[in-house]
């Protein structure tokens, strides 16, 4: 019974040191994770955004639907596309996807 003390008095100086590293190793992962997640994301949410704001009629629009269209009003939430000749949809502005020639210029970078 003794025994089993004196190995948790030894083993108590080696916890602390290794705690140490396994704090640096998760700070690390933490750092990893948000420059190569989190960072990213927000800064293409941030583009989208804006893109959404900058609409004026006349852009060519695609929806999350993938509906293709001309954009012929904007609203503060709602903008109104043309889809066909006599086809008009209003949708919510957070539906826009992208716009085309940003979808033109995505492509040619690939």
């Amino acid at each position: 019974m003794y025994k089993i003390f004196l190995q948790a008095d030894q083993a108590s100086p080696m916890t602390n040191g290794s705690s140490d590293y396994t704090i640096y190793f998760l700070v690390a992962i933490f750092v990893i994770f948000y420059f190569f997640m989190i960072r990213p994301q927000n800064k293409k949410r941030k583009q989208l955004n804006e893109m959404r704001d900058n609409l004026k009629k006349g852009d060519s629009v695609i929806t999350i639907g993938g509906i293709h269209g001309k954009v012929v009003e904007v609203k503060d939430d709602t903008v109104v596309i043309s889809v066909d000749a006599n086809t008009k949809l209003k949708v919510d502005k957070s539906s826009i996807s992208m716009d085309s020639s940003t979808k033109l210029t995505e492509e040619n970078k690939a």
